[in-house]
């Protein structure tokens, strides 16, 4: 766990973007945020609150869907990564799990989870090594090694996805909504892995995650989007205790547990932007 007090170093730094879709559709409204090296820093809010974006504008992904940053900058490792294409990032140690675990179904666990090295020139013997080691990770992609991968199960897929990442020998990933259509035991166990591998493997994550609750337990950091802003942020520990984040994400309040819905919008933005 990162100390709340150690200085670190900043990975990647967001500051100030904003995002439009077809020319017209403002997404993201000046959205800032850092992911310090060594960190789990997790990006947290409804659906169509910017997550996906946010991830999407850090790995340069947002011209295959006609969006484009038209404010602010993003640097990584002090370098601002405008004009640089995906596979740049990746290079650079910078890799995105995209939202859906999106496998090449036709293809075997094995040979998906190979594809993540494509970019890589250290040889087979190292790649091997890394194989073994996502395999040590996730030894249900073991059993499951010569199985077409478009018949796995969704943990499965979810498993299958992070290894591809891994396999790039990534500095930093991305990860976008990890817990989407799993079951809670599942949901636990990728988290509990993603925490292993940022503690003995030394990877940074930025993780959009509607489930609040659990990637709060997991992160060192969080940022609350709602409506392309960013509506708050701080040390996940103290996110978990505040009165506004247990009542309007966590279900709880004073009064016990509050539906979402039953909040009026306009409530909630004047207490957090006051």
């Amino acid at each position: 766990m990162l100390d709340a007090g150690h200085t670190e170093e900043t990975l990647l730094e967001v500051n100030n973007i904003e995002v439009i879709y077809n020319h017209v559709i403002l997404v993201l409204k000046g959205v800032s945020l850092k992911v310090p090296k060594g960190g789990i820093t997790a990006l947290l809010g409804a659906n169509g609150a910017g997550k996906t974006t946010t991830l999407k504008a850090v790995s340069n992904l947002l011209k295959s869907e006609r969006g484009e940053i038209t404010k602010g900058t993003i640097h990584y490792r002090g370098e601002d990564t405008a004009g640089q294409n995906p596979s740049d990032l990746v290079k650079k140690g910078v890799i995105q799990v995209m939202e859906g675990r999106h496998c090449f179904e036709h293809l075997t666990v094995e040979e998906n989870l190979m594809t993540g090295a494509y970019t890589r020139r250290d040889g087979r013997g190292a790649i091997d090594a890394d194989l073994e080691l996502v395999y040590n990770y996730f030894p249900r992609l073991k059993e499951r090694r010569k199985s077409q991968a478009g018949y796995t199960s969704g943990g499965e897929q979810q498993m299958v996805a992070i290894g591809r990442a891994l396999m790039s020998r990534p500095e930093t990933i991305l990860l976008d909504e990890p817990s989407m259509g799993l079951a809670p035991q599942l949901v636990e166990e990728i988290f509990t892995i993603v925490k292993n591998l940022n503690e003995q493997e030394g990877v940074s994550f930025l993780l959009a995650e509607q489930n609040t609750n659990v990637a709060l337990r997991f992160a060192h950091y969080g940022y609350i989007l709602e409506s392309g802003r960013v509506v708050m942020d701080g040390p996940a520990d103290e996110l978990r205790e505040n009165p506004d984040v247990k009542e309007f994400y966590l279900g709880v309040s004073e009064e016990g547990r509050k539906s979402f819905r039953d909040v009026r919008s306009y409530r909630r933005r004047k207490r957090w932007l006051s």
